[in-house]
């Protein structure tokens, strides 16, 4: 080849080279918007099957918030930092009586377990607050009387009214929850451990003092019982809250992330347990649970509104709260800083719950 032959077939290869790369970085382009448009799909697939799957498989009761007397309410949560987004607080009302949820209906005609569930700015931290269902308070348009008269009386409307003025923090939402439904995924997750106080029997089984690795059945005695237990209704509160702990965790753990067999019936029988407000649709929730996704089991802090007492009202037995220390823990919770404060509140506080 002469000399001008191999300078001409140069020339050639400089122009080939950018016009290959040219067409390679099309090519990427190309697929990489292919990609994009594929993933985006998997994506609106995957969310339609989690907002109807998931979410759509939970109860709606409506007009929870059309009867609580607006004029009165406690001002909405602030956002504690810039940019953050402001505390979300539910109102978790729990029945034990294997009644099943109906969509648009309530539980019970009472509660047997209430508690504020306060999820954080930063969506990483939450405080579960037990209100012992005896609880003697002022009831609107009622006076006083157990606290969970208020939601026999008026339903969640009097009962949000009721805790707002006892607490005057503000309720954004309102959820039931069935604990003879919750418990049905017990069996899904392959049982759950918990730490027993002290041996008692209830129904059928006897749980020993110590760890008891209890199955769906035995779940829902431990959660109902009502007697023989040394602190009466605080030991059930306390029973419940551990529950709760105890399946949280066991849900939230690797191996059931893991294996969509477990994963999957265990969501369904968690939210076909569960009624939310007709305010959250179910984008809302999905959106929520998003948020939330940091959230672990170690972050979430299991306390009881602080207590006084026992007492008789007439021929009822009741509970006294404690105004003094409830108002310092009511004003931590209004300010999204009862997680750093918990410790202050550590004879409220539950035993931890092996993992």
């Amino acid at each position: 080849m002469s000399t001008d032959e191999a300078q001409t077939r140069a020339q050639d290869v400089e122009r080939e080279v950018p016009r290959r790369r040219g067409s390679a970085l099309r090519r990427a382009v190309v697929g990489l918007g292919v990609l994009a448009l594929v993933l985006a799909a998997l994506l609106a697939g995957g969310f339609f099957v989690l907002e109807n799957r998931y979410a759509g498989n939970i109860h709606r009761v409506k007009d929870v918030f059309a009867g609580v007397n607006q004029a009165s309410r406690p001002a909405p949560a602030s956002p504690t930092a810039p940019a953050a987004a402001p505390p979300v607080t539910f109102l978790l009302v729990g029945s034990d009586t294997r009644d099943q949820i109906a969509p648009g209906q309530l539980p019970n005609s009472r509660s047997d377990a209430i508690m504020i569930a306060r999820f954080s700015g930063d969506r990483q931290h939450a405080q579960i607050v037990s209100i012992p269902r005896d609880s003697w308070v002022n009831i609107a348009g009622y006076g006083m009387n157990k606290i969970n008269a208020s939601y026999a009386f008026g339903g969640p409307s009097l009962l949000i009214q009721t805790v707002e003025q006892l607490t005057g923090v503000r309720i954004d939402h309102y959820a039931a929850v069935d604990f003879a439904g919750i418990t049905q995924v017990t069996d899904d997750l392959g049982g759950v451990d918990v730490n027993v106080a002290q041996t008692t029997s209830w129904g059928p089984y006897t749980f020993h003092a110590g760890i008891n690795h209890l199955n769906g059945d035995q779940a829902r005695w431990y959660v109902g019982q009502r007697y023989g237990l040394a602190g009466g209704d605080f030991d059930r509160e306390k029973r419940q809250q551990q529950y709760l702990k105890a399946m949280f965790t066991k849900l939230f753990s690797a191996d059931t992330f893991t294996n969509p067999a477990k994963l999957d019936p265990a969501l369904r029988a968690v939210t076909g347990a569960v009624a939310v407000d007709s305010t959250l649709g179910n984008s809302d929730l999905l959106g929520l649970a998003y948020s939330l996704r940091n959230l672990r089991p170690s972050s979430i802090d299991f306390l009881t509104a602080p207590v006084l007492g026992t007492g008789m009202e007439g021929a009822a037995s009741v509970v006294y709260l404690d105004p003094t220390t409830g108002a310092r823990m009511w004003g931590y919770l209004k300010t999204d800083s009862l997680g750093q404060n918990a410790k202050e509140f550590s004879a409220q506080s539950l035993p931890d719950v092996p993992n």
